[in-house]
């Protein structure tokens, strides 16, 4: 049986910081040395053959794209044909030694209509012949030298192979990499950026705290109505959310009191909360504003195994919020003078302590490729490896279903 394994995934960026594809990471707990190879790949099979292909292939809407590692026992077995060709990029790992049954195998992949990319490559003459198959080449740009990195750029760039530039941790690498001609990015810049300024809130953001504090007092319906009243942008944004697919009415709403009066005061509230972190007007903000809903998403259904209702809607509140010191480049702190938030979710936003702390620690861990803090994290939980990843997914495909912008 292979060891427990767990989803991750990290964005991968364009230039302009839009969202184009998830790499989909499968880790196991380290119950076996990282060269077991043959642990990983059937810990990986396991967890796509069991969740993702449970689930169908709607998973991956809106035109993004699944990386997933594949070592060389996964590319000369069967796995990839539990795979939507259209939709994954088959990512060949370093260690994959270069030999003819691996090349043919390459060729009969793309010829199925799969792309390819080289992970971590290095152009040398034992891989270059890898290079005429690849739709991208990514680079760790923290371990190569700039030399190394030069001559891969230019081989990549003979053959129109796009680049990927991993690792990506400080604003300057990204504009750095961006100048040298990469045209995607991925790493913690995207996923864990650092605070780094003060910011006042603007006036969006501050008509959605007017209004949250409003709904949570539960105020009269009218003078809700007139705070989205006085933001165009708010209205928009609700109707277009009551009438999405993901809240699946058989009628177009077409007014504000009626949504609201559809939606109630719990529901609103949870929903001015998502709306509140996609406010930033910052260029990561689309890209975070997913993790954060995501995370938020994540929270809700983890907690949905233990806990009732009203906790579970705290709980995609805190998984939403724990994201906007990011977003809005403001202190956590800060933020909570703000906002008028249940010591229990204020306790796991400032210190992952509480009841939701936990929660919340593990929907972070999820997006990393500790696996083994993982582990640690859901069975303290008495979660399992299953619930984790079926609960991760269905967050993912929740999120698509938004519309968000």
């Amino acid at each position: 049986m292979p060891p427990n394994a767990y989803l991750a995934r990290q964005p991968i960026v364009d230039a302009q910081h839009r969202l184009v594809a998830y790499e989909l990471l499968f880790r196991d707990t380290g119950q076996a040395s990282s060269a077991r190879i043959v642990d990983a790949a059937a810990a990986g099979i396991d967890v796509i053959s069991n969740t993702l292909c449970n689930m169908g292939t709607d998973w991956l809407l809106e035109g993004k794209l699944a990386f997933i590692n594949m070592d060389a026992s996964m590319l000369m077995g069967d796995f990839a044909a539990l795979l939507p060709p259209d939709k994954v990029v088959l990512e060949v790992l370093e260690t994959v030694e270069v030999n003819a049954e691996i090349l043919d195998r390459l060729r009969a992949y793309r010829q199925a209509g799969f792309r390819i990319a080289l992970d971590d490559y290095v152009h040398t003459p034992e891989r270059a012949d890898l290079l005429p198959l690849a739709d991208y080449v990514k680079l760790d740009v923290l371990a190569h030298s700039p030399d190394s990195i030069s001559d891969t750029v230019k081989a990549a760039r003979q053959h129109g192979t796009r680049l990927l530039a991993e690792k990506v941790e400080k604003r300057e690498q990204f504009e750095q990499y961006k100048k040298l001609g990469f045209q995607y990015f991925q790493g913690y810049y995207f996923a864990r950026p650092e605070n780094l300024t003060i910011k006042v809130v603007n006036p969006s953001q501050a008509a959605v705290l007017q209004l949250m504090d409003k709904v949570r007092q539960e105020a009269d319906i009218k003078h809700i109505e007139e705070g989205f009243k006085r933001d165009v942008a708010l209205t928009f944004k609700l109707l277009r959310y009551i009438n999405s697919a993901a809240f699946g009415l058989s009628c177009e709403i077409q007014s504000i009191r009626h949504a609201v009066s559809i939606l109630g005061y719990r529901p609103l509230y949870k929903w001015l909360t998502l709306l509140l972190a996609t406010a930033s007007p910052s260029p990561m903000a689309p890209v975070l504003t997913r993790t954060a809903v995501t995370r938020g998403r994540l929270c809700e259904l983890l907690g949905a195994y233990h806990l009732p209702k009203a906790e579970q809607d705290n709980l995609f509140i805190t998984g939403v919020f724990s994201l906007l010191d990011a977003l809005l480049e403001t202190p956590m702190a800060q933020i909570m003078e703000r906002l008028t938030l249940p010591e229990s979710v204020t306790d796991a936003l400032l210190h992952r302590t509480g009841i939701y702390g936990p929660i919340l620690a593990l929907a972070e861990a999820c997006e990393s490729d500790d696996a083994n803090r993982i582990d640690r994290l859901a069975e303290a939980l008495f979660l399992s490896p299953e619930q984790v990843n079926a609960a991760h997914l269905k967050a993912l495909a929740w999120v698509e279903q938004l519309g968000l912008d």
